[in-house]
């Protein structure tokens, strides 16, 4: 499909900043062409934005990848051609490709941390772009990357151009990246995926910023996203991609409000808003059969019997290493019930504590104060069967499904090692159990003798399900169980959490900045700032009348929250 991002008649004269015409990539694997990208037609003009959106695998970060002459290992334009403001760059040499990355077309990646050097100080890997492009050197190309650091909303820039990206939190990490990526004023900047690793408040904050600094260069921007939120808020038009292959194409607020292809439909459907309705049943039934009384979130009020999990008191403080009686609280006088059956989200940017929280109730860190209790038993004083059994309760589902579980081994063993390591049963009876825990998360037993790299983001995250639940626990912790996934992955991935809820009778802890996520599926939050809850109550209170301008902050910046509170009026 060809498609024209420009709209108006004084652009259609113009030469676009970026053509793409039938654009096709392949990969050769075993001297097999495997063909990615069929027919991939855009253009982007001069100060335009420009959404890519679609699922994984669906091309978006390919395409992004061959505009750039990025195309990992085998992989090689076969078809079609890129233009760069009418000059044919489909295969660049090499030197012609140093010209333009960097100087004419900027990148922003993904992952701050694996995309900034761990060795060099931060001023440092700025100023080098400089140089490289011949912009500036020495004394004036440091002076200029103090300078473009503060562009990029980084406080005290002369001072933290000394340090290194260990010493920077993942927001100001990215800000790094953009001050690299705008060092030279590109005329075209792709951004992929660049904030998708941050919370809701820092992720507006570095957007405002990029903005900002786009707008004051009159810089087009070619965004890569699986967040319709955000291309709804930040772009003019939008690009939907599915199997290699755009199947719609427009301005943004049409295509998003009145999507024709059944793909575009999923995916607005799909998306999480705080205005739509929970994929959960409206009223949880405990494992008895009872109704939880009670909001399940405040210390108070809850029947004893229904409460699950108890945290009282907790604080985390943690030693500054090398200097002396120096300490940093990430938790402070927590307190907390979980009711039975029932999910509670934790939510709050990144530093306020919900991870620290997570890691206490599950004993993988001792706390400084207070204690955690399952139905009442406390965690820290049980021993022996009793602090086994403690730990059969409660399961964790980590963030990352690529990293959480262990690529050399097969899907049976990954999902088997909890029983063998609580010597649960015989190999026979393992091989049956693992059999039906793949089945309750909905993956074909086929794939028990698989490895992780055969399998998708979605199908490794039912993996994680299917193990934390091999030993019947009461309690599921999920550390940002979703925030990695797609649009359309995620959605199914909740959709299972809420089943396996109502068959299983389990109780979540929910850790998420995504309060969209939360919106579908929670029955109760904690709202957590530096270390403290600063409100809690029902998802539905809080959500419509939040008592805190905290947690109204946090509710304003989800992407795309204004647009999808009109689709749903």
């Amino acid at each position: 499909m060809t498609t024209t991002a420009s709209t108006t008649s004084d652009r259609a004269v113009t030469t676009p900043v970026l053509e793409v015409r039938d654009l096709e990539v392949g990969y050769r694997t075993d001297g097999e062409l495997r063909t990615v990208l069929h027919g991939v037609s855009f253009t982007i003009g001069a100060g335009e934005r420009l959404a890519v959106v679609g699922e994984s695998g669906s091309g978006k970060s390919t395409t992004a990848a061959a505009v750039l002459g990025l195309l990992p290992g085998s992989g090689r334009v076969t078809g079609g051609s890129i233009r760069f403001k009418g000059e044919d760059v489909t295969r660049p040499s090499a030197a012609r490709l140093m010209q333009l990355r960097g100087k004419q077309v900027g990148l922003v990646p993904q992952d701050p941390m694996s995309n900034l050097n761990p060795v060099l100080r931060v001023g440092r890997q700025i100023s080098e772009t400089l140089v490289a492009h011949g912009v500036a050197t020495g004394a004036e190309a440091r002076e200029r990357a103090v300078e473009l650091m503060g562009q990029a909303g980084i406080p005290d820039a002369a001072r933290r151009a000394r340090q290194y990206p260990h010493e920077f939190s993942g927001g100001m990490r990215q800000r790094v990246l953009i001050a690299i990526a705008l060092a030279c004023s590109p005329q075209l900047l792709v951004a992929d995926e660049p904030t998708s690793a941050l919370d809701v408040t820092v992720q507006r904050q570095i957007l405002d910023h990029l903005e900002t600094l786009r707008a004051a260069h009159g810089t087009s921007l070619m965004l890569i996203t699986h967040d319709l939120g955000l291309a709804a808020d930040r772009a003019d038009t939008v690009v939907v991609m599915s199997k290699g292959e755009i199947v719609e194409v427009g301005p943004t607020v049409q295509i998003l409000r009145d999507p024709q292809h059944e793909y575009t439909r999923r995916l607005v459907d799909a998306a999480p808003s705080v205005t739509s309705a929970r994929a959960r049943a409206a009223v949880r039934t405990d494992a008895r059969g009872a109704a939880p009384g009670g909001s399940g979130a405040g210390p108070e009020g809850q029947d004893r019997t229904d409460v699950l999990l108890e945290a009282v008191g907790l604080t985390k403080r943690y030693r500054l290493r090398g200097q002396r009686g120096q300490e940093v609280v990430a938790l402070d006088d927590v307190s907390f019930q979980v009711g039975r059956g029932r999910t509670t989200a934790v939510v709050g940017e990144s530093g306020s504590g919900k991870t620290t929280a997570a890691q206490l109730v599950l004993g993988l860190e001792r706390p400084t104060a207070g204690e955690v209790r399952i139905d009442g038993e406390v965690v820290e004083t049980a021993r022996g069967a009793r602090r086994r059994a403690i730990r059969r309760a409660m399961q964790p589902v980590f963030q990352d499904p690529y990293a959480s579980l262990d690529p050399t081994y097969s899907i049976e063993h990954i999902v088997d090692e909890p029983l063998r390591v609580a010597g649960v049963g015989d190999r026979g009876s393992r091989r049956r159990r693992v059999a039906e825990l793949l089945d309750q998360v909905a993956l074909p037993g086929s794939l028990a003798q698989r490895r992780p790299s055969e399998l998708s983001g979605g199908q490794r995250q039912r993996v994680a399900i299917a193990r934390a639940l091999a030993l019947d626990p009461r309690l599921v912790v999920c550390d940002e169980a979703v925030s990695a996934l797609d649009v359309l992955v995620q959605e199914q991935t909740l959709a299972l959490l809420s089943d396996l809820q109502d068959r299983l009778g389990l109780t979540y802890l929910f850790i998420t900045h995504d309060l969209a996520v939360v919106r579908q599926l929670a029955d109760d939050v904690l709202v957590m700032q530096s270390g403290r809850v600063v409100e809690r109550g029902s998802v539905d209170d809080v959500f419509a009348a939040p008592q805190t301008a905290y947690t109204r902050s946090l509710l304003d910046a989800i992407p795309g929250a204004e647009f999808f509170a009109e689709q749903g009026a």
